[in-house]
């Protein structure tokens, strides 16, 4: 039986708990597990998430919340006196819901003022020894320490559950994200049009927000020559960032074998209902690839400067691909800053496509 801390929470004193996690995208789906855990514990309760605006659609239609608040980034391209009329309606929001929890998964010093105007019963967050001091500390009811090694995100953002005596089954920990009865009807339609079935294709997302993630133009279009040659359709898709879509349209460029381009054609919602019904996902470390991971569809992921036990795709069935470069992960864009990893660039095309091979067979 574990033995909880001395300054455990009682669950029973908790109707309502906010989360805050103000970060990008893929962040915020890895911190879905939170969200049911905390349900699962108090059915009663209700639990809100606040997060930025563009980022939402990673939490909508999640079973254990009640409201999703937003932040928009915009505000801080608005004059002082309207961004502050947006930060005081949202405050008084919050302030109205009366929460007993607030659980604050950043080192945002926004999540430390909220704890201090919301008043709540409980509060968490991590310890930042070095970059936040009293006033953080003071601010929360509890803090936990972070790890010395990497760890992966998700459990990170569950050790702030652990912390208040709220231990986590292997059965819960799971990124969850619903995409919808529109996007799948739509998604539906589309592979319809282009003659393709459930589970009759390669899901490739070749693209970051950060490029210094990505492999190699011509690796990509060698790879989808190959697929093609093993009878595999493929379907591409990027987000509809100018850069990203550059980056496919080059990748294409260079393939002789057809595929689907639906690149800056998808919502998120629709990129999970369509990654939902492909054989295969391959990517890199970006959202899309845990995006997949949420949906159950099998990852190929290659990972370069960034650390795949901390960022990897989540209890999923998957194929890493990393190079055994004692420099990584590094954490930086691209070796010496010059935006190309080598740990990444040298993965070769048949390391990716014996992986595919092997989760294509398997599925």
């Amino acid at each position: 039986m574990s033995m909880p801390p001395n300054d455990a929470i009682n669950l029973s004193q908790v109707t309502r708990a906010l989360v805050v996690k103000l970060r990008h995208h893929g962040d915020v789906l890895l911190t879905s597990p939170v969200f049911q855990v905390l349900k699962n514990r108090a059915p009663l309760a209700q639990v809100d998430a606040l997060v930025y605006a563009d980022t939402r659609d990673m939490l909508t239609g999640h079973p254990a919340l009640t409201n999703v608040y937003t932040i928009d980034r915009a505000w801080k391209r608005e004059p002082p006196w309207t961004r502050l009329a947006h930060e005081w309606r949202l405050l008084r929001e919050l302030r109205a819901r009366r929460y007993d929890l607030l659980i604050h998964l950043t080192e945002s010093y926004r999540g430390a003022w909220l704890a201090q105007w919301l008043t709540p019963r409980f509060s968490v967050a991590q310890r930042y020894p070095g970059k936040r001091g009293r006033f953080w500390n003071g601010s929360f009811t509890h803090v936990y320490p972070i790890p010395g090694k990497q760890r992966h995100r998700v459990e990170i953002h569950l050790d702030a559950l652990r912390r208040l005596g709220i231990y986590p089954s292997a059965e819960e920990r799971h990124l969850l994200l619903l995409p919808g009865a529109d996007a799948e009807r739509s998604v539906d339609a589309l592979l319809t049009e282009h003659g393709l079935t459930p589970r009759g294709f390669v899901h490739l997302h070749p693209t970051s927000r950060w490029l210094f993630k990505c492999w190699e133009v011509d690796k990509y279009a060698a790879l989808i020559d190959a697929l093609h040659a093993s009878g595999h359709r493929i379907v591409v898709t990027a987000a509809p960032a100018e850069h990203e879509l550059g980056f496919v349209q080059a990748v294409l460029r260079g393939a002789r074998a057809p595929v689907v381009d639906l690149s800056g054609k998808l919502s998120l919602k629709q990129l999970a209902a369509l990654t939902q019904r492909a054989r295969v996902f391959v990517g890199v470390d970006s959202v899309p690839m845990h995006i997949a991971a949420a949906m159950q569809t099998p990852v190929v992921a290659l990972f370069g400067p960034s650390g795949d036990l901390e960022w990897g795709p989540w209890q999923v069935r998957a194929q890493v691909i990393t190079l055994g470069y004692s420099c990584r992960p590094c954490g930086l864009d691209g070796c010496g800053g010059g935006k190309v990893s080598d740990c990444l660039t040298d993965i070769s095309v048949d390391q990716v496509l014996t992986a595919v091979r092997a989760l294509a067979q398997a599925a």
